[in-house]
């Protein structure tokens, strides 16, 4: 597409890039002996076999682009980390504004109900629907930011009508911290399901905690998410009875 672009002498003024979260793997964490923080990598497998999920002795930290170093420990995030470089690097050079979002969790209505990489919000909710229990990974305490997918729309339209995003990285979430085990506690009770139950078991290569801080996105785009959790909860059942 960007060689199309050069080829025709029909550059665009600006680009919007929506990244992801994923590219900054396990994220930061603060150690709770010292303070120092760190970056721990990809969790191991035999940790991960005896059931420690977490780092030892550590706190996560918000995701930020300002202060958080990308460390991709998936080929997905490696890949969206690669998309923010290469149009980096081009629009440097051929002088086009780049503005970058990195998106939390989404979830809402027209995501997909049958691919299993498109999030775990439609999984949790056919599952319910359907009178079964939630089945949670690890301890179900994995921590993410759950945001509607309206909200991050009206995030985009602000990048638009604000050039002053030009050049920055933006992280786009709810700015609340959900765990797994509460977003389909909530779901369940929306369907009248049994309780969610905890597994233990695990996917190597996912990240144990991720959400984001807020403060860029309210400062250069005047933005916030508007919806809370079980209101998204609602607006997407509703979308998915529509399609069944």
């Amino acid at each position: 597409m960007l060689d199309a672009f050069v080829r025709h002498d029909a550059l665009p003024s600006r680009v919007i890039l929506t990244s992801s979260r994923a590219v900054y793997g396990e994220g930061a964490w603060r150690s709770l002996s010292d303070g120092s923080v760190f970056y721990p990598g990809q969790r191991k497998i035999d940790d991960l076999e005896a059931g420690r999920w977490d780092f030892p002795d550590a706190q996560p930290l918000p995701m930020s682009a300002t202060t958080t170093t990308p460390q991709p420990v998936s080929v997905y995030a490696v890949t969206k980390l690669t998309q923010e470089h290469l149009l980096g690097v081009w629009a440097a050079a051929f002088g086009v504004d780049l503005a970058v979002l990195r998106l939390q969790n989404v979830y809402g209505p027209g995501q997909s109900l049958s691919n299993p990489y498109t999030g775990i919000m439609s999984l949790f909710c056919r599952l319910a629907r359907s009178g079964q229990a939630i089945p949670l990974y690890e301890d179900g305490e994995i921590r993410r930011d759950f945001v509607l997918i309206d909200d991050v729309a009206q995030a985009l339209l602000a990048v638009i009508d604000r050039p002053a995003a030009n050049g920055h990285t933006i992280d786009i979430g709810s700015g609340r911290i959900q765990t797994i085990r509460t977003a389909a506690e909530a779901i369940a009770t929306h369907y009248g399901a049994p309780y969610p139950v905890v597994t233990g078991q695990y996917r190597l290569g996912d990240v144990r905690h991720a959400w984001a801080d807020p403060t860029q996105a309210s400062q250069l785009l005047n933005w916030r998410a508007g919806y809370d959790l079980d209101e998204g909860v609602a607006r997407l059942a509703k979308w998915i009875e529509s399609q069944l």
